[in-house]
C-alpha cells in the first residue's frame, strides 16, 4: 500500500484525482504501478488501476494475471472492479471506502452480480485513513 499511496500522491500533484495502484505477482514482486491518469490522457478509463492492470498483463505477457494481486488506494469503481475479474486477479486490495462510486463493496457490488466469471479475494480497508485522507485533502483544496 506504501507504493500506492506514493503513486497516489504524484497523481495528486499532477492535478489527477489521488489514486494510486499496484500490480504484484504472488512472490510480492512488483509488475506494475500507477497514479490515475484521466485528465493528463483526456481519458476517463485512465484510472491507476486499468492502467496498472494493463502495464502487469504486457509485462508477464499474457492477458489474466492469475496469483497476482491488485493493491489500490481507494475501492475500485464498477468499470475497475469488472476489469480485475476479466484478468483474473487473485486478490484486490484497497484503501479508502468508497460509497459513492464504488463497485466492490458498494454500489454496483460487480463481484456479487450472477454475470461475474470470476471473483478475487477482497480485502478492504487497509490504511483507510491515510488514504481517505489524500483523497478528502484534496478536494478541499479544490472547493
Amino acid at each position: 500500500m506504501d507504493r500506492a499511496l506514493r503513486e497516489a500522491q504524484a497523481a495528486a500533484a499532477r492535478g489527477e484525482v489521488p489514486v494510486g495502484a499496484v500490480v504484484t505477482d504472488e512472490a510480492g514482486t512488483l509488475l506494475a504501478a500507477a497514479g490515475n491518469e484521466v485528465e493528463a490522457r483526456c481519458d476517463p478509463t485512465a484510472h491507476a488501476e486499468i492502467l496498472a492492470l494493463r502495464e502487469a498483463a504486457h509485462r508477464l505477457g499474457s492477458p489474466r494475471l492469475p496469483g497476482c494481486t491488485l493493491t489500490v488506494t481507494l475501492e475500485p469503481c464498477p468499470m475497475c472492479a469488472q476489469a480485475a475479474s476479466f484478468f483474473r486477479v487473485k486478490r484486490i486490495v484497497f484503501g479508502a471506502y468508497d460509497p459513492k462510486g464504488g463497485g466492490v463493496d458498494h454500489g454496483a457490488r460487480i463481484f456479487a452480480a450472477p454475470s461475474c466469471h470470476h471473483v478475487p479475494e477482497v480485502i478492504g480497508g487497509v490504511r483507510e485513513t491515510d488514504c481517505a485522507a489524500l483523497l478528502r485533502g484534496f478536494f478541499e483544496a479544490r472547493r
